[in-house]
C-alpha cells in the first residue's frame, strides 16, 4: 500500500507534463507545410518607382566629388617596452582632398600637427606615404604629397565661397570615426562666421553648416551642388564632441590663396611692414583709435622708408606721440590681428596703402611690403 501509494504524485506529474506540452502544440501549432516542406517566402518586394530629382543629385555629387577624396592617417613615434624598438603606429585620423595631379593633398594643419609621419589612403583603398610640404597653422590648413600616378590622383573642382548664401545645398564628405566615404547633406545656416585658430590668430569669413561633420571629418571638402569644393571642414560647436548641427569650414576663397604659396614656397610667406604693436592696455590709456598702435619701426623697413613713427619715451619719461594704423587698403584694422589677415591679402613685393593717424591727423601712406622673418 504505501509504495503505491508513493508513485501516485510520480504519475501525476507525468500527466501534467504530457498535458502541458499538448496544449502548447494547440496554442502555437505545429509548423505548416506545403508538400511536405516548411514554408520560407519571402514577402513581395513593393515597387518604389523612380528616385527623386533630390536623391540623383546626392547620388552625382558624390559619384563625381568622392574619388577626389582622402583618408589620412598621422603617424607617431612609439618604444617597445620588451623589444625597445621605436615603431610607428597610427596617432590618428582624419580626411584630405586631392588638390592636383602632381600628388598635393590638402588638409587641416592639426590633422598632422605633431606628427612623425602620415599615410593617404585613396578612394580606391591603395595607401601611400605622405611627405609634408607646408603648413599654416594661423589658417589651419596643411599641404601633404604622395607619389601616386596621375590617373589616381583627381583633383577636386574649385568653387568659390564670395558669393554664397544662407540656405544653399551643401554636401561634406569625410571619414567620421574612421568610416571612409561617407556623405552627409545639409545647408549653409550662415555666413562671415569667426574661428579661433592657432598662435591665437582669427580665421574670418568662415561657413557654417548643419551638415553632420564629427571627429574625423577634418579637412574635408564642404561642396555646392555643382560639387565644387567651397570650403574645408574644420571645426564644430558641440557639448559633446559629436555633430550637433553647427560645423565650421574655412573659406575656399582663403584655401585657393594660401595653398598655392605653401606648394611654392614650403611655407606661407607673410608680408610685412616692419612695426611692433603695442597693447591694448596702451591704447586705452592714451585714448588712442582703434587700429595697431606703433612703438617699434624696424630701421630699413618698409614702414622706416614710409616715415612711420613709434610711440615712445622722451628723456624725462613723457610719452612722446607715434603713429596708429587705423585700415589697410580701407579696410579698418582695430587689432594686431586685423593687421595680419589684411596683410595676407598680398604678397611681398606688393603694394599697400595704410591709413595712418598721428596726433588727430589721418594720412594714407603708400608703401611696398616686405617678407616677415
Amino acid at each position: 500500500m504505501q509504495s503505491s501509494v508513493s508513485r501516485r504524485p510520480a504519475l501525476f506529474a507525468l500527466f501534467a507534463a504530457g498535458g502541458l506540452l499538448a496544449a502548447a502544440l494547440a496554442f502555437f501549432g505545429a509548423p505548416s507545410s506545403v508538400d511536405g516542406a516548411p514554408e520560407a517566402v519571402p514577402r513581395a518586394v513593393a515597387p518604389r518607382g523612380p528616385l527623386t530629382s533630390e536623391e540623383h543629385a546626392n547620388i552625382e555629387i558624390f559619384r563625381r566629388a568622392s574619388p577626389s577624396v582622402v583618408h589620412i592617417t598621422s603617424l607617431g613615434m612609439q618604444r617597445d617596452l620588451f623589444s625597445l624598438r621605436v615603431q610607428e603606429v597610427p596617432r590618428g585620423t582624419g580626411t584630405g582632398f586631392v588638390w592636383d595631379e602632381r600628388g598635393h593633398i590638402v588638409t587641416n594643419f592639426h590633422v598632422i600637427q605633431d606628427a612623425n609621419g602620415a599615410k593617404v589612403t585613396l578612394a580606391d583603398q591603395s595607401t601611400w606615404d605622405a611627405e609634408l610640404v607646408g603648413t599654416f597653422p594661423g589658417r589651419d590648413l596643411a599641404v601633404l604629397r604622395i607619389k601616386a600616378p596621375r590617373d589616381k590622383l583627381p583633383p577636386i573642382a574649385i568653387g568659390s565661397s564670395r558669393d554664397l548664401q544662407v540656405g544653399q545645398r551643401v554636401y561634406a564628405i569625410g571619414n567620421p570615426f574612421g568610416l571612409d566615404q561617407t556623405l552627409t547633406v545639409g545647408i549653409v545656416s550662415a555666413l562671415n562666421r569667426e574661428i579661433e585658430s592657432f598662435g591665437g590668430r582669427t580665421i574670418r569669413g568662415v561657413i557654417q553648416t548643419d551638415a553632420a561633420i564629427n571627429p574625423g571629418n577634418s579637412g574635408g571638402p564642404l561642396l555646392d551642388s555643382a560639387g565644387r569644393l567651397i570650403g574645408i571642414n574644420s571645426q564644430i560647436a558641440s557639448p559633446s564632441g559629436a555633430s550637433a548641427g553647427i560645423g565650421f569650414a574655412i573659406p575656399v576663397d582663403e584655401v585657393n590663396r594660401v595653398v598655392p604659396r605653401l606648394i611654392r614656397d614650403g611655407r606661407f610667406v607673410r608680408p610685412s611692414i616692419g612695426v611692433g604693436a603695442g597693447s591694448a592696455e596702451l591704447q586705452r590709456a592714451l585714448g588712442l583709435p582703434k587700429g595697431v598702435v606703433v612703438v617699434q619701426v624696424t630701421p630699413g623697413s618698409p614702414a622706416a622708408r614710409a616715415g612711420l613713427q613709434p610711440f615712445r619715451r622722451g628723456a624725462r619719461g613723457e610719452i612722446i606721440g607715434g603713429d596708429v594704423v587705423t585700415a589697410i587698403d580701407d579696410q579698418p584694422v582695430a587689432d594686431l590681428d586685423d593687421m595680419l589677415t589684411a596683410l595676407e591679402n598680398h604678397q611681398p613685393g606688393e603694394q599697400a596703402v595704410l591709413t595712418v593717424w598721428r596726433n588727430g591727423q589721418t594720412r594714407r601712406q603708400r608703401l611696398t611690403l616686405g617678407a616677415a622673418e
